[in-house]
């Protein structure tokens, strides 16, 4: 008998190609479950876009839907140039943070800005994954990678509070160790107007766990002792902040979204 949340996957390109332990299989689970729940049973109205990186592999070439794999830190304009010629799609952008957050983080802002009708996963893993593990804008304060040899100087951004401010409906943060609030802020997202952006705090067992010498699961129990809800933080001084992982919806909100203010503009022309 077939698992129930088959039908979401290319079963001929199976096994995937992640690293084992990766937690971006976690995160392909809760959004199955997700689209499962919601009594969606096929992904016929869907459109996937991604760009460059581990995370980009997840809807294109696994997932059962129509996807656009563009360049690296593009995915959300070719999003935005989806949605804009077919309104009736449902527009999901999928990537890591270096390709949404760094390479692409101009875009995140201005479609945040804009209330762009899209929803946008980034799978945070803290570094340039795929190519090296090179220190990237999320990479925590002190952390050596090949190109921090000595140690991060930068302070890692925090793209949830970004978003937020800059005027999505939707922003939340989870990690791959709160699989059941993760599942549940996907089926929210997926039924809100305007842009959504959901952050997945996960493990890259190449570039990280590796060089901390502990295992996926011994980080994700890390990551989960770490982590704070936004409604009960009651942190004092900055280093508080950094030593974190600061979860929970950072704002839920309902104005009005991109194309329906562009539908306006139409008529009154």
């Amino acid at each position: 008998m077939k698992h129930p949340l088959i039908n979401y996957l290319r079963e001929e390109l199976l096994p995937t190609i992640f690293c084992p332990g990766c937690g971006i299989g976690i995160v392909m689970k809760a959004l199955f479950q997700a689209f499962k729940e919601l009594n969606i049973d096929t992904l016929d109205n869907f459109v996937f876009v991604s760009g460059i990186g581990c995370s980009a592999w997840m809807p294109s070439p696994y997932i059962k839907a129509d996807s656009i794999h563009t360049i690296h830190g593009r995915a959300i304009p070719v999003a935005i140039g989806v949605k804009l010629v077919r309104p009736n799609l449902n527009v999901i952008v999928v990537g890591g943070d270096g390709d949404i957050a760094g390479i692409g983080g101009n875009h995140l802002l201005h479609a945040a800005r804009r209330n762009m009708d899209l929803l946008t996963i980034m799978i945070n893993n803290q570094v340039y994954g795929m190519t090296g593990g090179q220190v990237a804008p999320t990479t925590p304060f002190g952390i050596k990678t090949p190109t921090t040899p000595y140690g991060n100087i930068d302070y890692p951004l925090d793209t949830c509070s970004v978003v937020a401010a800059a005027g999505a409906n939707y922003v939340a943060r989870w990690t791959v160790s709160h699989f059941m609030q993760l599942k549940n802020t996907f089926k929210k997202a997926l039924r809100k107007r305007g842009f959504r952006y959901i952050e997945v705090i996960s493990q890259c067992t190449s570039r990280m766990t590796n060089r901390m010498n502990i295992s996926p699961g011994e980080y994700m129990k890390q990551i989960l002792k770490k982590s704070i809800n936004i409604k009960k933080l009651a942190l004092e001084t900055y280093d508080e902040y950094l030593n974190n992982i600061i979860v929970g919806e950072y704002t839920d909100r309902d104005r009005e979204s991109y194309l329906e203010l562009i539908s306006k503009v139409v008529e009154n022309a």
